[in-house]
């Protein structure tokens, strides 16, 4: 299907396209001040952050509802913050805190918050779509209007559980959208040098899931094309799979520098940026820039409340170490 512009529609809805640029400024907030909590030492493990890639889950979780289901991969800050989950507990859960979605022990790659249907990023390459595919199995057998939704990287299409996943969600017409955020880069490794053939489209494709690419640095187009992706899941015609390119600005981890990326590069994908970029359509929308100043002053207020609670939060309980990830029932407990 022939793509349109951020221009075209972003006129249509001009609240709507606020409220895109709002989600991303919040994802921005929220990546760089848990950064500087991790270069201040308050951070015990790596984050995996996203800047730059914020277009993606802001375009997606827009069509989601509460009860929609969502997987994420170990990137998963901005996904989990746009399917509506409160930054207060999720930096509770970066500092390993009392109080944290995960009682502190997740961490960063493994937030979940069931009350809005986030089912949980993932370490795992891939992991995330077989427990999507589950999710949809379940709602369908349920009867259930929500769907499930899953977010993986570029480097996950060479993985068993895509192609089993995808196999499984089109044999059974499931309803589940796949989200490949392609950022052309899996860890340290360019995903064209590792990936044969024509890519996930194709793959999707030869499976009979309709899938679509997408600019996924222009936030109006990947709300326009999840939109209608979304609604094809919704209406019963089985799995689909949106390809979103985007760029990643930082190194793998917040340990890596990136002194193996090329600077051109870089700069280069950051011209992309899917925020300044929605900015600029604001702009021309008559959107004065005090009322953008003031999205970005309220995002990065609500972040810093958020980092220093977490920052004065207790650390958990020690014996309760092993309460959700080990039975400890009377057995265990040698009574």
């Amino acid at each position: 299907m022939p793509p349109t512009t951020s221009a075209d529609r972003a006129g249509d809805n001009v609240r709507r396209f606020v409220d895109l640029y709002r989600m991303m400024v919040r994802i921005r907030a929220f990546e760089e001040t848990a950064l500087a909590g991790y270069k201040a030492g308050e951070i015990p493990g790596p984050l995996h952050v996203s800047l730059g890639q914020e277009g993606v889950a802001a375009g997606v979780c827009a069509n989601l509802t509460r009860e929609d289901r969502l997987t994420s991969n170990h990137r998963g800050h901005g996904h989990v913050l746009a399917k509506g989950a409160d930054p207060a507990p999720m930096f509770l859960e970066l500092y390993g805190r009392d109080g944290g979605y995960c009682r502190g022990k997740g961490g960063s790659m493994h937030i979940a918050d069931f009350s809005v249907g986030m089912l949980g990023a993932n370490g795992v390459v891939a992991g995330g779509i077989p427990i999507a595919v589950g999710a949809a199995q379940g709602l369908k057998m349920l009867r259930s209007s929500a769907i499930a939704v899953c977010f993986f990287g570029d480097g996950a299409i060479n993985r068993g559980p895509f192609l089993e996943g995808l196999n499984w969600a089109a044999l059974y017409e499931l309803p589940v959208l796949f989200v490949c955020e392609d950022n052309g880069v899996a860890a340290f490794t360019t995903a064209t040098s590792v990936t044969a053939g024509p890519g996930v489209t194709a793959r999707a494709e030869s499976l009979g899931v309709a899938a679509v690419s997408v600019d996924g640095n222009d936030v109006s187009a990947v709300d326009d094309a999840a939109g209608r992706l979304i609604a094809d899941v919704r209406r019963g015609r089985g799995p689909r799979l949106l390809h979103a390119t985007t760029y990643r600005w930082t190194g793998h981890t917040s340990t890596d520098a990136a002194a193996w990326r090329d600077p051109a590069e870089v700069e280069a994908g950051k011209a992309r940026c899917p925020i300044a970029r929605a900015a600029a359509l604001l702009r021309e929308r008559g959107l004065p820039d005090a009322d953008l100043a003031a999205i970005k002053a309220a995002a990065e207020t609500e972040m810093g409340a958020a980092r220093a609670g977490a920052t004065a939060a207790a650390w958990p309980n020690p014996q309760v170490a092993y309460e959700d990830v080990q039975d400890i029932g009377a057995s265990a407990r040698g009574a």
